[in-house]
């Protein structure tokens, strides 16, 4: 005989949580904002000093922290990783926003991915400076749009590539290109033209009985 699950453990998911009136596994959006927002701002200055110095000394520490963190969130749980964490404490005051968890953990697999391919050039392949430069700042263009304007680029990489269409994608964008989507196009018919009959206007009457007379002759 199976036990029962227990229902703490049914309620916490190991990314995103159960909330009730969603269909799926959500998490706060604002919090993902705040912890993008504190890659950027710890990768950014990285970066900055990685090009004066012109040496990838200064990135690879954030190289590093970047990956762990993005692997912590897809295996151990978005509990476990330390920007969502203090992301978190900053916008405990604020009321959440919830959104689908499952393309979030599309786009962190993706930030993990970068990461380590941007970690690998500049360890194992000792790559020239302008690529792992270009490659770090790829992912610092991509925490920018996300902690700057909530754009996703992996949410959206996951509604072209994903088995299931995201839901409640952030500012509702998956309920509008849902709609979009589902309105039917609609045909606009052009009324044929109508070809009028041109009337004849009435000669004045005066102007007819000048016309049928000749003119007189004086003597």
């Amino acid at each position: 005989m199976n036990s029962p699950v227990p229902a703490a453990a049914a309620a916490s998911p190991r990314i995103g949580r159960i909330v009730p009136g969603y269909a799926i596994r959500v998490i706060n959006e604002r919090a993902v904002r705040a912890g993008a927002g504190i890659l950027f701002l710890a990768g950014g200055i990285s970066f900055g000093a990685a090009v004066i110095q012109e040496s990838l000394v200064p990135l690879q520490p954030f190289g590093m922290f970047f990956m762990v963190d993005m692997l912590l969130r897809v295996v151990a749980g978005d509990r476990w990783s330390p920007t969502l964490a203090l992301g978190r404490i900053i916008v405990r005051r604020q009321q959440p926003e919830w959104v689908g968890a499952p393309q979030k953990e599309f786009a962190w697999w993706l930030g993990f991915g970068l990461a380590a391919v941007s970690c690998a050039t500049m360890g194992f392949f000792a790559a020239p400076l302008w690529i792992s430069l270009a490659l770090c700042g790829l992912c610092l263009g991509l925490l920018f749009l996300e902690t700057a304007f909530g754009i996703c680029v992996g949410c959206a990489l996951q509604r072209l590539f994903g088995r299931t269409p995201p839901m409640h994608c952030p500012g509702g964008t998956c309920e509008v290109d849902s709609a979009l989507t589902a309105q039917p196009a609609r045909t606009v018919r052009a009324d044929p033209v109508r070809a009028e009959p041109v009337r004849a206007e009435p000669r004045d009457a005066g102007a007819s009985e000048a016309s049928g007379r000749s003119p007189s002759t004086t003597s």
